[in-house]
């Protein structure tokens, strides 16, 4: 199938995470009635972002993966033939978490997870409080409408996650996410952040000849204002949907699979790569001998 349409959701959430799942179904019905084929959540869409604090009291939102969230999914996924990607928090033992995005595929089907490799901790992000790192690896995701890769928020910052992901076959790579301002931050700041979020992600569909998806939160939390922003780029790194900063959205977006070759051909950077001289770049730093 060379032509895929693109489901993003973005929204706010509340407390109550029975409300935000019922609202992300109720939207992932909106954009399967849209066309939708591949429809993608936004990072731990089941709750408000509660990174911003270290608080043992939030252990208590994490769920089993595949569990009771995953199954709700699953009913609407079957029914309305679509692809959902779900960001949650996995509970995996006692003590033991992580940040985990599941995939569904369009008949139902749990096709598995990837566990957020790269763990942030700055100030009202406070993540390694409450994920272990991903042990999964990178992973992709044969389903019905595309093979998918999956990464998380954080690792948008990582340009070896992406290349890895779609040296492994991925024909789209997904990012849910979950950033924003500080509303003490001045416009400026506000700017150069945002362009550097998108301009990294954008280099990766450049880099890899292949769209790239980045789904945001948007509202204000405990001093955050989510700036939105979420947007996909086509295989050159050309902007084919943005939303806004400040606005729920549910959009549709078709993305032509069949441009990965032309510009992969065009623009032959994986051709041309020398994996003979990288071995340093699984260093943590080159010190001069």
């Amino acid at each position: 199938m060379s032509k895929v349409k693109i489901g993003t959701v973005q929204m706010s959430c509340v407390a109550d995470k029975a409300t935000n799942l019922a609202k992300a179904i109720e939207q992932v019905k909106v954009a399967a009635e849209k066309g939708a084929q591949i429809i993608c959540l936004q990072e731990l869409f089941t709750s408000l972002y509660f990174c911003d604090e270290e608080n043992y009291d939030n252990f208590v939102l994490a769920e089993a993966i595949p569990g009771s969230s995953t199954d709700a999914l699953s009913k609407v996924a079957a029914e309305y033939q679509v692809v959902i990607i779900a960001s949650l928090f996995e509970k995996r033992a006692q003590g033991l978490y992580h940040n985990t995005t599941a995939v569904i595929d369009a008949d139902g089907t749990y096709l598995g997870k990837y566990r957020k490799m790269h763990i942030p901790d700055d100030p009202g992000f406070y993540e390694k409080f409450y994920f272990t790192p991903g042990d999964l690896g990178y992973k992709v995701f044969k389903t019905k409408f595309a093979k998918i890769g999956i990464l998380i928020c954080w690792d948008q910052w990582y340009p070896e996650a992406a290349r890895i992901t779609a040296l492994m076959g991925a024909e789209l790579l997904f990012y849910p996410t979950a950033i924003g301002w500080a509303l003490t931050q001045d416009a400026g700041t506000n700017e150069e952040q945002y362009n550097a979020w998108q301009t990294i992600q954008r280099s990766h569909a450049i880099a890899n000849g292949i769209p790239v998806v980045s789904v945001n939160r948007v509202g204000i939390e405990a001093g955050v204002r989510f700036w939105g922003g979420s947007f996909i780029a086509n295989p050159f790194g050309a902007l084919v949907y943005k939303a806004s900063h400040e606005d729920e959205e549910t959009v549709v977006t078709e993305v032509d699979l069949n441009q990965s070759d032309y510009y992969r051909s065009h623009w032959p950077f994986l051709r041309d790569r020398r994996i003979d001289s990288y071995e340093s770049i699984t260093k943590r730093f080159i010190d001069e001998e």
